[in-house]
């Protein structure tokens, strides 16, 4: 660094403003841990990518106080069906029904506090930036190019350049790269992406369409599948004012289309002669890659940076939120001192297996798109035809089924073998389950429970370790654990729910559950040191 260049100090630097680095940004802004924010564009939002805010991710947006206004920002309105329909054309035959796809009925549900909500990407990145910018501690470097690091033992120096060209360092404690598929932060610390490269090529088009929703006979939903063998593909309603997504799926390789080509596949595909714009194309192209290490000293991946996957089930822009509370608040007790650095070694310990399963999950969704479901005679209108659509409902039905409805795959992981998980001899039972079943085993996301007062047992939890008391608990127990967590500095709330069904759900007198709403431990007494077990100290 040259003695004129400016050097700027805070505890973690962040590449990318993408749902996974604003999600990072406040869970460290909300315990007031200082970072920066660092985006080559001057603002977030500029691809409608995700289309599906997970339950998971909304009960963080609870968690952090917003879930209202990201259902205020909805664009059709929560109570808008957020079904997914299965037809030959969107001027043909229906085939299959799958109401409410993605848990986003709003009707209230025993296991979890918070629905889905179908709302494009950017619209949750604008609610999630204005929050981050109400936090004292988040300073955003918008307009802003990452370069380079350098780390020592005690921090890292970020290089970024601006507008103007001239760079700047910033010296930080951490460093985290929230930059996406073609992360620069992950090249740099040499990881790789291992996996599959290229399971399929697939066009994604925004466009506006008057009149098409009022044009076809299917109802509303927010996507359907055209499986006619001309261009099978997807589309659906983006947001108001005509917006709708067009992607056909299954392109060869070496076929690419101007913006005029993209409006004649869409009449084509859905049979509807409108006067389509095509306001944005970019070709995409699945891939099933998990980055071989996530981390090398103080510089972190989170979200696309170390995993890609097929969107088939909505998985990927969820799992990056995911990602950024798991490290957030393990970052944040290190720099608070009441956790010790090796805490973050847990980071990819815990989220790596998480990852490997939503992966297989995903690969398994996009092994049936709209161009495998595509059969010939499908739209004939003999007796034929109808054998086919009958046989293409069915199937259907079978094996999309857990894509759509698939809580397990959101709720039901485990961290299992974490070294901060004290294990009750539970973790050997569970497995795997697309169906969710609640369950306090240790690693497993705590019960969720509706309170008499209509709040949620998690609106309770606090915002470091909780100690439930289900039953039973001496006075013992208590003043050993507050002891515990004053000798340490660990933030810990303690609350006594002493019902029957919390005691049925949680299985023991008490349960520590972390801040990221995920079971620690659970007994009948307190054990000496339990804190320190759980923080690496």
């Amino acid at each position: 660094m040259g003695m004129s260049e400016v050097i700027d100090a805070t505890a973690v630097a962040i590449v990318g403003a993408g749902p996974a680095g604003l999600a990072l940004a406040i869970e460290l802004g909300n315990r007031s841990i200082p970072c920066v924010v660092i985006e080559q564009n001057d603002r977030v939002g500029y691809a409608p990518r995700a289309k599906t805010t997970n339950l998971r991710t909304r009960a963080h947006l609870r968690r952090w106080g917003i879930a209202d206004k990201l259902a205020a920002a909805s664009p059709f309105g929560i109570d808008y069906p957020t079904d997914v329909v299965f037809v030959t054309r969107l001027a043909g035959e229906q085939i299959a029904r799958f109401e409410w796809a993605f848990r986003c009925n709003p009707a209230r549900d025993a296991r979890y506090p918070e629905h889905s909500q179908w709302i494009p990407q950017y619209k949750l990145e604008a609610v999630l930036l204005e929050h981050a910018r109400s936090l004292p501690a988040i300073q955003f470097l918008f307009n802003t190019e990452y370069v380079e690091f350098t780390q020592d033992g005690v921090g890292v120096d970020v290089c970024v350049r601006g507008q103007s060209g001239q760079q700047r360092w910033i010296r930080a404690k951490y460093l985290v790269g929230a930059d996406g598929a073609r992360s620069q932060v992950r090249e740099q610390i040499g990881a790789k992406m291992i996996g599959t490269y290229g399971l399929s090529r697939n066009y994604n088009t925004i466009f506006e369409a008057p009149g098409l929703a009022e044009a076809h006979q299917h109802g509303r939903g927010i996507m359907y599948w055209q499986l006619n063998q001309e261009i099978p593909s997807m589309i659906g309603p983006m947001d108001q004012g005509d917006l709708w997504f067009f992607m056909p799926t299954g392109i060869p390789a070496g076929v690419s289309y101007t913006p005029e080509e993209i409006g004649h596949l869409i009449r084509r595909s859905t049979g509807i002669d409108r006067p389509y714009r095509v306001l944005s194309s970019d070709e995409w192209t699945a891939s099933r890659l998990l980055a071989d290490r996530y981390s090398s000293g103080r510089v972190f991946l989170t979200g696309d940076a170390c995993h890609l996957h097929p969107p088939f089930g909505g998985y990927g822009m969820n799992m990056g939120v995911a990602d950024s509370v798991d490290l957030g608040w393990k970052m944040a007790a290190v720099l608070q001192g009441w956790g010790n650095p090796s805490l973050l070694g847990s980071y990819e310990v815990e989220r790596r297996p998480a990852h490997n399963y939503v992966m297989d999950e995903a690969q398994a969704n996009h092994a049936l798109s709209p161009n495998q479901l595509a059969r010939a005679g499908i739209e004939d209108q003999t007796a034929d035809g109808e054998a086919v659509r009958r046989s293409v409902s069915k199937l259907s039905l079978e094996k999309k089924t857990p894509e759509f409805y698939g809580l397990g795959v959101v709720l039901g992981y485990c961290y299992r073998g974490s070294p901060i998980i004290v294990d009750d001899g539970t973790q050997a039972h569970w497995s795997p389950n697309r169906d969710y079943v609640r369950s306090a085993t240790p690693g497993c996301l705590a019960p969720h429970h509706w309170l008499p007062d209509g709040r949620s047992l998690y609106d309770l939890f606090g915002q470091g370790f909780t100690l439930l008391i289900a039953a039973d608990a001496t006075p013992t127990d208590c003043h050993v654990a507050r002891l515990e967590a004053e000798e340490t500095g660990t933030p810990l709330q303690i609350i006594t729910r002493a019902d029957e069904a919390i005691r049925a759900l949680y299985g023991a007198p008490l349960t520590l559950i972390r801040p990221d709403q995920i079971v620690a431990w659970r007994g009948p007494t307190w054990p000496s040191g339990l804190l320190r077990t759980l923080t690496s100290r």
